[in-house]
């Protein structure tokens, strides 16, 4: 009873603060957007209206790009964290984003024809991603604690980012330039006829997410456990590696590498809901990953007249210190 009044209370909150999240983000800028131009872009659109063409080819596609990523890589996180039982767990922390960037860094370093689009930069993102995290299931099995398994992720990135910056000391000045910038991290580089397909893909991960509600429910007394009762343990890890891959892939390919939000997001939603039911816990994640990260994107808006801050910088800013408490506390 008291978990679900705290939902409710939870629902109303979000249901004010988004709103108001997505608006300061469509207006805020070095070229401010009124409530009319931002309305008549939707329901009247004259693209010879500069305001209405800023709003429609530009925010409104920033706006949903900010919002599948907060959600997803929060989506990710908090389904390696139950995976792993390990609050540390994430996307960022384990590797997943690393194999996804060092397959990005050779479509984008090599010239390979083959991965110039879209599509092919999808599709390389995708296969480091669920590459890497095979490996560290692999890992899993040799491992005896969680310290060593998150040690582990953390050397995967660093010999990814050796290979990385092997790749960028061979590569030409174009090719150099464009992996420096998605590197980066930005969400203004999707364009308006892209969100179909990522919005494609990122349903496809919310509905396996829904469907493994009940095992992710039964993972968090222990796979031992989970198993006595019925549980498929690795089939369950194997959709939770395909959504992960999925996600992270896919926000990876089209916005560059975002560091702890997959990581300081499911915790936050975890202090906030108190509970381990995970339908409410997708809902959450999904809801305060998509806000936090349209706040961060806000604020980058709001300071472009004066630096062009990266996505990335600003995410690490604020999940570091975060992952820092939580280290603390898992100490005492």
């Amino acid at each position: 009873m008291k978990n679900t009044k705290r939902l409710n209370w939870f629902l109303i909150g979000s249901m004010v603060i988004f709103p108001l999240m997505a608006y300061f983000h469509l207006s805020i800028g070095e070229i401010q957007i009124n409530f009319s131009d931002l309305k008549n872009s939707i329901f009247s659109y004259d693209a010879q209206n500069t305001a209405q063409l800023l709003a429609h080819e530009f925010r409104f596609p920033r706006l949903i790009m900010a919002c599948v990523a907060g959600a997803g890589l929060s989506l990710a996180g908090m389904l390696m964290q139950t995976l792993f039982n390990n609050p540390l767990a994430g996307p960022y922390v384990l590797g997943v984003n690393s194999g996804a960037s060092l397959m990005v860094a050779i479509s984008l370093l090599t010239g390979i024809q083959f991965f110039g689009t879209n599509l092919g930069l999808i599709s390389a993102a995708l296969i480091g991603a669920f590459a890497a995290g095979m490996l560290m299931m692999s890992v899993t099995s040799f491992l005896k604690s969680q310290v060593s398994l998150l040690l582990v992720g953390l050397m995967f990135g660093s010999f990814t980012s050796a290979i990385v910056s092997f790749l960028e000391v061979s590569s030409k000045a174009e090719q150099l330039k464009s992996f420096t910038l998605w590197s980066m991290g930005s969400l203004q580089n999707v364009l308006l006829e892209q969100i179909p397909l990522i919005l494609f893909f990122f349903l496809i991960g919310i509905v396996l997410s829904a469907l493994i509600v009940k095992p992710l429910n039964l993972l968090v007394i222990g796979e031992n456990a989970a198993s006595l009762l019925g549980i498929k343990i690795q089939q369950t890890r194997i959709v939770i590696l395909v959504i992960t891959a999925l996600l992270t892939g896919l926000i990876t390919a089209f916005c560059g590498p975002i560091a702890f939000v997959g990581l300081a997001v499911p915790n936050i939603t975890r202090i906030l809901l108190k509970t381990q039911n995970h339908s409410q816990l997708i809902l959450g994640n999904l809801i305060i990953g998509s806000t936090f990260l349209v706040a961060c994107d806000t604020f980058i808006q709001y300071l472009e007249s004066s630096v062009q801050l990266p996505i990335n910088v600003l995410t690490s800013l604020i999940g570091a210190p975060f992952v820092i408490i939580v280290l603390i506390r898992r100490t005492k």
